[in-house]
This record gives C-alpha cells, structure tokens and sequence, in this order.
C-alpha cells in the first residue's frame, strides 16, 4: 500500500520550506520595522465564532465534531479567530494594537474541489482600535512596504469603499437591494438590465457597475449621484486618503466603487493587491476596514475600530518563482565535525557545541561513523559544507577547507 497525504493536505519538503521561510521572514522583518506583534490563535473555532461576522459560508468551513456535541470548525480565515481572542483575552489593553499572523488556513473553495487543496497559508496584520485617515493609510502603506521586501514592484492597489457602495444601495426598494448588490458584485450588467427598476434607478446601478478607474474620474462620477451630507463626507475622506497614498508614489491604485462583496464584514474601505506580470490578474492579498466585527465578540458589544490585510504565501511564492529570488537549495551546513577513533567521540560532540554557541547562526553536522575518509569528503563536498574538523582522541582538531 502507497500511503499518501489526505486529500486536500499537503507535505513541505526542506526546500519547499526554505522558499516558504524566506518569504515570510522578509514580510515579518517589515511588520516588526511597523512595530506590529505577532498572535497566534486556534486553529479549532467553534463554528458560532466563525459564522458572526457573516465573513464566510458554512459550506466553505471544514467541520468537526467534539464529543460534547459543539459545533467547531478548522480556522478559514484569521480576522474572526483575532477579533475574538482581543475582546475576550485582551480586556484592558492600550489602543491602538497592532498585531500580525503568519498561519495555515483551511477551507473549501471551487477552486479547491478542482484540485482537493484545503490547506492554504496567509500573513497579515490586524490594526485595531484605530480609525480615519491616518489608520487607513498605515495599513496601506504597510502593504507596500511588504512587496517592496520582496522585490515585487509590477502590482497595483485597487481600492473600493464599502460603506459608500452600500449607502447607494439604499435607493433601492428593500427587496431588489441584495440582488443589486450581487450583480454588481459579479459586474452582471444583464440582470441589471432585467430587474424591474426605474430608467433612474437602472441608471444608477450602471454608474455604480462602472465606478472603476483613475481616482480623479471615479469621484466626479459618483458625486454625481446626488449624495447626501453622509454619502458626500465618506467621498470626501476617500479622496483625502487617495491624495496621500499618491503623495507617496509607492503604488499604482485604482479606484473601484463596485469592489464590494456578496457577503462581508467590511465597513469602510476595502482593497485588493493584484499583480501586474501574469497573462490574467492575479489577486496577491486583500484587505478592508471592519468597524463593527468586534464588537460582535464583545460581552458588552462595544466597538472597537479594526482594519487589515492578508497576503496569500502561495499566490506570492508562484510570482516570486520566476523572479529566480527564492533559495534554489537548502542552506548547507558550515561544518562537518568526524571523530577519527572512538575514543574522539566525546570530545567531538564538545567541539561541535562549541561551533554550534557561536553568536552567530553556525549550522554544524557530526559524522555518524561507518564512511572512510574519502567518502566522508565526497559527502561534505555534495552537501556544500565549507568544512571538515576531523578530533583526535585528546579533543585538537585538524581543520580542512573544502573551498
């Protein structure tokens, strides 16, 4: 029997892992210079957990059941399990928090059903306790800030506002509002064309379908839309924010008022990363302002203001693959340690101990006995180890370099 990896999971290899590392190393150097913290959550919600911020679908939830009758669920996405464990573990903390994951998800998508994968991994931060302008560009910034780490620089930023895309809905009758929204949502310009709407109100849903492109355009068009003194504000905080972003000139950014989806906790703004150099748009993380989630968590209900990102470590492996960036070997050790009698052995593993204390990253291999000297070479020089401390029995070493 050929034993294999249950479907939907899978297994790193070093390499696999060394390429993997030196990914998220470099986007957790950024988020520590931002002076974020790292969380870890569960990996088991209960399925209660998952479901209140309405940011996900049952039947995408990989399920489990305790013998306690709960229902629990393996963690499809971070933000829910970090609203959680902050307004209940974290009671009495200074705002704002600035916090940050690197984890594995699991979920079922179509796309996963294709191709049985389950598991996926994402690092991202969670700014919290925090709202407006300043808040909103940090997050952004940070984004930036992360590919440039990693040496991408043909991407874009395209950046919607949930909250003004729903306050438009509500020119809509109550009952036609969801599926306006969903064909927007899915840019579905013929059911908009047969949903029993007003030649106004038709109108209406066709600019808001087309509110994408330079920032300039999309403001004048969607202050076109007869807004009232709120609708009007959150237009005018966009356009502060999309002035300062491109200030900056870290970034091309579009502007996208029919970014919204289905089913959502997002408030404020919400954006994608997408990039530039693939033959089709490639979404590399995703992100938004969520000013009401937390308090879903809260034992007393209050909300407290929270916005961030994820970036998806698969999407940004597959793109940095071609840029020839990413370890095309594991790291080789820097010393081959060989007792030459039995009696060297002792004193072999203390010399070994001795390279590996150093104040620097030594990596360190003892030879295990059974190989003559000429394999011993051969070994060290195939593994790329610089070199060999053969110890005599009295504990001196005899040192060869194999560069």
């Amino acid at each position: 029997m050929v034993y294999q990896p249950a479907a939907g999971a899978r297994d790193l290899l070093p390499l696999d892992v060394a390429k993997k590392r030196w990914i998220e190393d470099r986007l957790q150097q950024v988020f520590h210079r931002w002076g974020y913290h790292r969380i870890i959550t569960s990996t088991l919600e209960r399925m209660d957990t998952l479901m209140a911020g309405e940011a996900i679908q049952r039947q995408m939830v990989i399920q489990l059941q305790n013998s306690e009758d709960d229902e629990l669920g393996l963690r499809p996405e971070l933000t829910a399990s970090i609203a959680r464990t902050v307004v209940t573990r974290m009671a009495g903390v200074t705002y704002p928090q600035r916090l940050y994951y690197n984890a594995n998800v699991f979920r079922r998508t179509w796309e996963s059903r294709h191709n049985r994968q389950h598991e996926f991994y994402q690092a991202g931060v969670e700014l919290l306790g925090a709202g407006g302008l300043l808040a909103n560009a940090e997050v952004l910034l940070l984004v930036a800030d992360c590919l440039a780490a990693l040496g991408l620089r043909q991407w874009h930023l395209i950046l919607g506002e949930a909250g003004i895309t729903r306050s438009l809905l509500n020119a809509f009758g109550a009952n036609l509002q969801e599926k306006v929204r969903t064909a927007i949502a899915n840019l579905d310009r013929i059911t908009i064309d047969t949903l029993p709407l007003s030649d106004e109100l038709r109108d209406r849903a066709r600019i808001m379908m087309d509110l994408r492109g330079p920032s300039a355009e999309v403001l004048e068009k969607v202050s076109s839309l007869q807004l009232d003194e709120q609708q009007q504000q959150a237009v005018n905080n966009l356009k502060s924010l999309v002035e300062l972003l491109e200030s900056e000139k870290k970034f091309s950014l579009i502007l996208d008022l029919s970014l919204i989806q289905t089913i959502d906790y997002y408030t404020g703004i919400v954006f994608q990363v997408v990039n530039d150099t693939a033959s089709q748009a490639q979404i590399l993380g995703q992100g938004g302002r969520y000013d009401q989630l937390l308090g879903l968590y809260h034992p007393q209900g209050e909300n407290i203001p929270g916005i961030g990102f994820v970036l998806n470590i698969e999407d940004l492996y597959q793109v940095l693959l071609s840029t020839g960036q990413l370890p095309q070997t594991t790291p080789a050790s820097n010393w081959l340690v060989v007792p030459e009698t039995p009696s060297a052995d002792a004193p072999a593993f203390a010399y070994a101990q001795k390279l590996r204390d150093s104040t620097h990253l030594v990596r360190v291999e003892m030879d295990l006995g059974g190989r003559d000297t000429d394999a011993i070479r051969e070994y060290a020089r195939d593994r790329g180890i610089a070199q060999i401390a053969w110890i005599k029995s009295d504990g001196s070493p005899k040192i060869e370099s194999l560069r």
